[in-house]
This record gives structure tokens, sequence and C-alpha cells, in this order.
């Protein structure tokens, strides 16, 4: 199998805890053919939809330490078709490029793409999760996205709770994530300025989210695989920041899920499957649908280390699956077609 990886470059990687890593070093470890591309790497040559790869050169022997295996990998520049790859593992890191699925769009019949890219078009980022909540649903909580700051302090000011979340629209590992308090509304409006308003005068969305009681003590991290839990963890705020993204300073704690985070999973589980978003992390407060992250899910290497496990293994072991239906429906197909041509 041979699985290009679409991501940020590899030297940009964090040895330690990258789960794109830990996902490229199972691969490799399978002597699967391994390339990396960033976005700003498609390219159109002859008409064809290709990349400046940086391309994983084969090992004759694969340490098993992630660590390690990053500082003996050699590499190599190579400018290759999308389409004789068997896989695209889409890691880039948000806000979606949609320049970039434009190129994929070429390529999407002949190779799996994970995500699929309607399922990225239509999960774009944190908006995806109104998709799972609708007037008789408690699955999320209540969520107001827009631009419009005089309609945001409204929405502070009806606000039954003293606190709320704001956030960027197109944020991720807990960047821009800030906690506001009606106490404090003489700083809303300026917040606000600074979250909506750009320089050059364009504008931004950003989330105004119900605050969840208990999300002082952190929040859960399950990954989903086809639609089914394979980890979690918890993740617990630092003592100077009430996020609890490990990148913003948490820590990460062993979690047995709750019959309400089993039943979550079970209820949107199908329509991750039906959308193509097939690897996917959810953060969960409460028992409540708070982000799915759908461009580059981490977790892999903290479940690991917590769990003493290799969630890896699980996330190949499908794609693989996947390869080998695909290429058994195309054996199939021509061997059809032979017995027609040949009637």
């Amino acid at each position: 199998m041979n699985i290009c990886f679409l991501m940020y470059p590899w030297d940009e990687i964090n040895p330690e805890n990258d789960t794109s890593l830990a996902l490229i070093h199972e691969c490799v470890k399978r002597n699967h053919g391994v390339a990396l591309c960033t976005p700003a790497n498609l390219t159109i040559r002859n008409s064809v939809t290709s990349a400046f790869c940086t391309v994983i050169n084969r090992m004759d022997k694969v340490s098993s330490s992630q660590k390690t295996f990053y500082k003996q990998a050699t590499t190599r520049e190579e400018m290759l078709p999308l389409a004789g790859f068997d896989v695209i593992f889409m890691r880039a890191n948000p806000p979606l490029d949609p320049l970039m699925l434009n190129f994929l769009d070429s390529v999407k019949d002949d190779v799996f793409i994970v995500n699929s890219l309607q399922g990225l078009r239509e999960a774009n980022n944190k908006l995806y999760t109104a998709a799972f909540g609708d007037s008789h649903s408690n699955i999320i909580p209540a969520t107001h996205v827009s631009k419009n700051k005089k309609y945001l302090i409204q929405q502070i000011r009806n606000s039954p709770a003293d606190k709320m979340i704001l956030k960027p629209l197109n944020g991720y590992g807990g960047s821009g994530v800030i906690l506001i308090e009606k106490t404090a509304m003489s700083n809303i409006n300026s917040l606000l300025d600074f979250y909506v308003t750009n320089s050059d005068g364009t504008s931004n969305y950003v989330i105004l989210q119900e605050y969840i009681e208990g999300a002082d003590q952190g929040d859960v991290r399950i990954l989903i695989l086809n639609g089914e839990p394979i980890g979690a963890m918890r993740r617990i705020p630092g003592n100077d920041d009430h996020r609890s993204n490990v990148s913003a300073g948490g820590s990460v704690a062993k979690h047995t899920m709750t019959k309400q985070e089993k039943a979550l999973c079970k209820q949107i589980g199908p329509k991750l499957v039906k959308d193509g978003l097939y690897f996917v992390g959810i953060d969960v407060i409460g028992g409540k649908l708070v982000e799915v992250n759908v461009m580059s899910p981490g977790g892999i290497t903290y479940m690991n280390k917590v769990y003493k496990t290799k969630i890896q293994t699980k996330v190949i072991d499908f794609i693989e699956s996947k390869v080998l239906d695909k290429l058994k429906a195309f054996d199939r197909r021509s061997r059809l077609r032979n017995e027609v041509e040949n009637a």
C-alpha cells in the first residue's frame, strides 16, 4: 500500500507526541510506502494532479520507538501523481483550505481519502456540531455563531448563566478560547472588536457557547474510527488556564466512558460514517458534544501512554481493509466486464 499524508512539513513534527507521526510510523513498520506533502505543495503537471512530496526512504530495520524512528528516517523529494497512491490521509491543520479540496476533487474516485472531501466540506471546523442538535435534542450546548457584535452582546446579556465561552470559528488546539463573564460586560465590546474585526476591515465569525458546569475540571477527548469509539482520555486544564487542550498546558488522565458518552457516540456514529468522516476526534463536557475535529484529530500518543496501547494499529488496520475492499471491487468489475466483452 502507498499512502500520502497531506499535512504539515516533516521538520515541524513533534516526535514525542505527534499523532500523524504515530500513524506514519505504523505504516512504515508494515512496509507500506509513505510520502508527505503540504497543501501548498499540490500542483498540476500535464493535466495530472500531483504534489511535491517528501518520501520516506525504505528502512531495513524500523525502530519500535516513535522518537527514534523520526531521528533515523531519511527522506527524498519527488513530484508524484496523487492518483498513484492507494490512500490520501488528511492531516492538515485547520482552517480548511477550499483550494486544497478543489485539487483533490480530481482524484477522489481513484484514491481512498480519509476523511472524505465532502465530509470535510460539511464538517468544516466547529460548525458541524450544529448538525447533531435540534429542538428535541440535548446533545450540544446552546451555541451561537455570528460576526454581528450587537447580536452577540445581546445573547450574552440574555444568557441565564453568568459565564460563556467565546472562541474563533477557525481556531484549533485551544487557540483563542476564552471564558467571558457578565460581571465584566464593559470588556466584552473590546473583546469582540478584537475577535471579529480585522485591521483590513474584514470580519471573522466567532462562536459563543453555553458554559457547561464542570468544564473547569476538563473535558473528554474521544477518538472515533468508522463510527465507533476506539479510545478516550480526560484532559485536565493547567493551574493557570481554563483550557484543557494539552497544547495549551493541560494534562491527560485515564477515562472510562460513561453511559451518556457511549450513547452520544452511538447517536452520531452513523452520520459520521455516512459523511465519510472515518477518523474523528470529539470533545465532550458533561455528556455534551462541544467539538468535532475532522481535519487532524490528535490524542493517539497520549492515550497510548496512559493505557499502554497502540491505537494507531486499529486506524491502519481499518485503512488497509478499505483499500482491500476497493481493490476487490475493481477486480470483480473488471472480471464481469471481460465476461460481457467475451460473450
